[in-house]
């Protein structure tokens, strides 16, 4: 038995593996782009398979497609989805063809294969599964899509459910005073909740932000087809096809405004990973606050005990590293690099079609995937477990030679700078050398530089 098959396509003919679901076409792409070896990501795919089962529902009920072949193409659909191999039949380069044309004849090919295999009966790629479509328009409506339900069902949680882990840890913190820094140097006292808080507010603006472009990203290209007239589809199908589509996904999604927009330009999909850079530079913030106040144990600045989760270093016995902000911060870094991409990428919208489509997809996704996941990692193994080092807190804010700010209504800034500097030079608290320099009392001293009140309300 051969290995292989003969598949014809327009350009003629061609050798496929035997057992593959794909054809010619699929097959000149796999030979064409031998580039990175990395495929588009899984949640592109399945989008895209939905955008083949939503038109296929669509087709039919507008008259466009006979019912069995439609009934067909979304059964191959719902095996695919399910299929523990699913990706083993979508083998394409990431750096291919940039309006992503291989990869939608890809499931063109592997769903006609699936289809006809149930039918009995030849199911063509173009004339059926294609129905009413161009890559034009279904490799963008895939973009928004995975991207609309990865942020809807992935990363909007993972925020909201670190920003309640911030919440809960700071009311748990809320009488702990420390230190607070400016430029890392010493600043006048905070609690622990203040500090913490402002990292909630962070990721609660991020949550806000993200759900503003829901909208926009869950507005579709599809029923543009190849430039955005509709040529070739039926004139409902727009509308059909997003109403079988919600069905499909529990998930609104609405026509492009303006399919000629959706077709020749990612600016919505370049809006939302702008976003994301900023969720990431948020991470980063928090990421490396955790990483200064779990530094040392001894020559650090030891202020709190992050969670022990594995050993650090394969030589010094005993070191134990702050391992998920670490993590974090590479995801945060590799967001922003990807959101460079796409900013380049979006600037390739050449007259009617941008043509770095499969690089957006691949880049998106794995920004929305990579903040879900180390987002809840950091609620989970880093924040809600850290302890707080109050004997290191209690001793450096004792001798804060910065609270001195509180008596510059009393003795005036000059006055008060003189205090702070001799404080620090003879390393005494503040409380001493101020009650040597001023009129003022230590009842009243004490009173003026009690760090917690000086955290406000």
């Amino acid at each position: 038995m051969s290995d292989f098959r003969s598949e014809r396509d327009s350009m003629g003919e061609l050798q496929v593996p035997a057992d593959a679901l794909y054809g010619a076409q699929t097959q000149r792409a796999i030979n064409n782009f031998p580039v990175s070896g990395q495929t588009l990501p899984e949640p592109f795919i399945r989008a895209l398979l939905l955008v083949k089962a939503a038109a296929a529902r669509a087709n039919s009920k507008l008259g466009e497609l006979d019912q069995d072949i439609a009934v067909a193409i979304e059964q191959a659909v719902q095996s695919l989805l399910q299929s523990p191999d699913m990706m083993q039949h979508f083998p394409l380069d990431v750096f291919q063809t940039g309006s992503g044309t291989s990869s939608n004849m890809n499931a063109n090919e592997v769903l006609a294969t699936l289809a006809a295999r149930t039918l009995q009966k030849t199911v063509s790629p173009n004339d059926h599964v294609n129905a009413g479509q161009s890559s034009n328009d279904s490799i963008p409506s895939a973009i928004h899509i995975s991207a609309a339900l990865l942020l809807q069902q992935q990363l909007l949680p993972a925020l909201e459910h670190l920003q309640q882990s911030i919440e809960r840890k700071a009311v748990s913190l809320a009488h702990i005073v420390k230190t607070g820094r400016t430029h890392l140097m010493d600043a006048m006292p905070l609690r622990m909740d203040q500090s913490l808080n402002s990292w909630a507010t962070q990721i609660a603006q991020n949550i806000h932000a993200l759900k503003m472009q829901q909208p926009a990203i869950q507005s579709l290209a599809q029923g543009g087809t190849a430039i955005g007239t509709g040529v070739n589809a039926h004139a409902q199908f727009a509308g059909a096809f997003c109403a079988e589509l919600s069905v499909l996904t529990g998930t609104i999604f609405t026509p492009a405004e303006n399919p000629f927009t959706h077709i020749a330009t990612q600016d919505i999909a370049v809006a939302l990973s702008g976003q994301l850079k900023t969720c990431a530079v948020s991470l980063m913030k928090v990421a490396n606050d955790l990483r200064w106040m779990n530094s040392g144990p001894l020559a650090g600045l030891g202020e709190i005990e992050l969670p022990a989760l594995q050993p650090g270093s394969s030589i010094m016995p005993g070191k134990v590293n702050p391992v998920i902000p670490e993590a974090v911060a590479m995801v945060c870094a590799q967001v922003i690099g990807n959101d460079s991409a796409i900013t380049i990428a979006g600037q390739s919208g050449n007259f009617e079609l941008n043509v770095m489509l499969p690089l957006v997809a691949r880049n998106l996704c794995e920004s929305l995937s990579l903040l879900a996941n180390v987002s809840r990692l950091l609620a989970d193994n880093a924040i809600s477990g850290f302890k707080v080092n109050e004997d290191n807190l209690n001793k450096a804010l004792a001798r804060n030679p910065i609270l001195v700010t509180a008596l510059n209504p009393v003795i005036g800034y000059l006055k008060a700078a003189e205090i702070a500097k001799q404080a620090y030079k003879e390393n005494r608290p503040v409380i001493d050398v101020a009650l040597e320099h001023t009129d003022l009392s230590r009842e009243e001293l004490e009173r003026l530089l009690d760090p917690t009140l000086l955290t406000g309300k």
